[in-house]
């Protein structure tokens, strides 16, 4: 199983990003995305950057990855890493959303 972590740009350099996260620093190849300005998260696989992302939604994903490793270590009280998903109707993805108000009754 391979993990995305979200990494902050801190330096461009030839086609890589020095990226950090939690105080590790790490070299990410940028082919995939381009050049990005310091500040700037990423999601990465392997070291390879695949994913610009919001502020918002690296903050969401770093809080899944906690809740993660504190789940592996027995902790149950992780709801509160999923702010955003508590208390909210689930709902299908927009391509799944049409395919489901095209079917009838009896399909």
């Amino acid at each position: 199983m391979c993990l995305g972590l979200p990494m902050q740009v801190m330096e461009m350099v030839e086609g890589y990003a020095l990226c950090e996260v939690d105080g590790e620093v790490r070299r990410i190849d940028t082919l995939l995305v381009g050049d990005q300005q310091p500040g700037t998260w990423l999601l990465t696989f392997l070291d390879t950057a695949r994913e610009v992302l919001s502020a918002e939604k690296a903050q969401q994903i770093r809080e899944a990855l906690q809740a993660l490793d504190l789940a592996m270590q027995g902790e149950t009280g992780v709801d509160h890493l999923f702010a955003d998903l508590i208390e909210r109707e689930p709902q299908l993805p927009d391509f799944l959303r049409t395919t489901a108000n095209e079917q009838t009754p009896g399909d």
